[in-house]
């Protein structure tokens, strides 16, 4: 007898299927969602804020399409600043979504409560919870490199005498070896590499240990996802997430400043990870000594490892860095002329010397014409402004003097031999590409001459540069020596 199907299964089947298509077509709706969002925000907002979404279910008779996110701290945040522009994004993907409700993952609201076979709580409660916490955690999605730059890698880190220590410890760091310190410490002002270099750790970290969990975060954040958990209840899985890594990374320490419930936790994590085997990294504008207000056993835990300084980009590494940024934008004809000037001119730091040479690249594009260095003067006056420092011809001329080891008062004199002549070129020339005076004003400046005198030194350095290396060598030394 053949048995008949069972029309309820087979409905039952028919509606597994059509929900199966909708999830489908709802993670579709957000991949193209996801990919406009990214382009709008920026790489950093994005990884930060967005991808850790997680679709929910959509209800069809309210419309409503729920967003999970990790953390109740950070569905606020993306409720806050990003929910019109998602519910926007949703309707004009598909008509029938008419709400967005973001939300914290149902899974991550509370811990489960943990029990052994016959159905006693365990003796130690706080740390069988902490154990199931971090399970947890593990399983909904930590495990990944959120929040990484995919383009801030080893391989696009440009190194020079200035960062060549750090970026060794920062890849020893990474390796699969057991590195001989932990934690790393990155010192550096703003703009000078230390966040690349955390990010390129995590990125090499993960090739080398694929199934690794690694958290970096601004220690800004470590603030406020520790208040939250703090207000809600939750220390118990803020201090499971936090010890369930392999790899901690934590930038911009020095904003954790007088925080001592924080600082505490910190010591007591970085103890836990230690302990473990664990690496952790940490980057600040200052050394450890110099953070005012952090307790003494926290300072002693983030020096006890290797402090790694980067110092500012002399001309030469600032030069490497624009010509291997400027491989991207191949075949595009950028003069040396115009490099040398970038190079010499914004001083500050890394971030803002490359942010000049996109804003001039970018404009040359848009408009058609060519980069040159009266293109460079005109565009970037802002970013030039603020990096010239004012270096006057009086210290050139003592610079100059000292370099050659002649008397000051041949700056101005009338002899002409040539041991005097060519340092005294060599000075009209630093305080026309270092000063903004004009060539009768410099000429005044050394005895009174013409300007066409320092137009004639001026141009006779320019070409000796290009003829003589060690008249280049010299020209490098000076300027570095001034621009320090």
């Amino acid at each position: 007898m053949v048995q008949k199907p069972d029309a309820g299964a087979k409905r039952k089947r028919n509606d597994d299927t059509i929900e199966d298509l909708e999830a489908v077509n709802l993670a579709a709706d957000w991949s193209d969602i996801s990919l406009g969002l990214r382009k709008d925000l920026g790489h950093q907002l994005f990884s930060q804020w967005i991808r850790p979404i997680q679709l929910g279910g959509f209800c069809k008779d309210t419309g409503t399409l729920d967003l999970y996110l990790p953390t109740e701290f950070s569905a606020n945040w993306v409720q806050d600043r990003f929910a019109d522009r998602l519910s926007l994004a949703w309707k004009i993907a598909r008509s029938e979504v008419k709400n967005v409700r973001i939300q914290v993952h149902p899974g991550r609201r509370q811990l489960p409560e943990l029990r052994l076979d016959d159905g006693r709580r365990p003796a130690n409660d706080s740390v069988s919870a902490m154990a199931m916490a971090a399970n947890t955690l593990g399983d909904q999605g930590f495990t990944s490199s959120v929040g990484l730059d995919p383009s801030l890698t080893f391989a696009a880190f440009v190194t020079g005498e200035a960062n060549v220590l750090a970026c060794n410890a920062a890849q020893r760091m990474a390796a699969t070896e057991t590195p001989q310190f932990s934690p790393l410490y990155l010192k550096a002002a703003t703009g000078q590499g230390k966040t690349h270099l955390m990010h390129a750790i995590g990125h090499a970290y993960l090739q080398a240990h694929p199934r690794a969990r690694i958290f970096y975060c601004s220690a800004e954040r470590f603030m406020v996802e520790f208040v939250q958990a703090l207000k809600a209840n939750q220390m118990i899985e803020f201090k499971a997430r936090l010890r369930s890594f392999d790899l901690l990374l934590v930038d911009d320490i020095q904003f954790i400043i007088g925080k001592a419930s924080a600082q505490e936790e910190l010591l007591y994590t970085i103890d836990a990870l230690l302990a473990e085997g664990k690496r952790l990294v940490f980057a600040a504008d200052r050394a450890p000594q110099a953070l005012d207000g952090v307790e003494p056993r926290l300072l002693s835990r983030l020096s006890m490892g290797l402090v790694a300084d980067i110092q500012p980009a002399d001309i030469e590494l600032r030069r490497k860095i624009l010509v291997s940024k400027l491989s991207k934008f191949a075949p595009l004809d950028v003069p040396d002329d115009v490099i040398d000037f970038l190079a010499r001119t914004i001083t500050r730091n890394v971030r803002e010397l490359v942010g000049g040479l996109n804003k001039l690249i970018a404009y040359a594009q848009l408009t058609g014409q060519e980069v040159s260095l009266q293109l460079a003067e005109e565009q970037l006056t802002d970013i030039l402004s603020a990096n010239r420092r004012r270096i006057t011809i009086d210290e050139i001329q003592r610079t100059v003097c000292q370099f050659y080891r002649i008397d000051r008062a041949e700056m101005s004199s009338k002899r002409r031999a040539r041991a005097v002549v060519r340092p005294r070129q060599v000075a009209m020339y630093l305080a026309k590409v270092l000063t903004p005076r004009s060539y009768p004003e410099i000429g005044r400046k050394f005895g009174g001459r013409d300007h066409s005198t320092v137009i004639h030194a001026v141009r006779l350095i320019e070409d000796l540069r290009q003829r003589d290396a060690d008249m280049d060598g010299d020209v490098r030394s000076l300027l570095r020596q001034l621009e320090s």
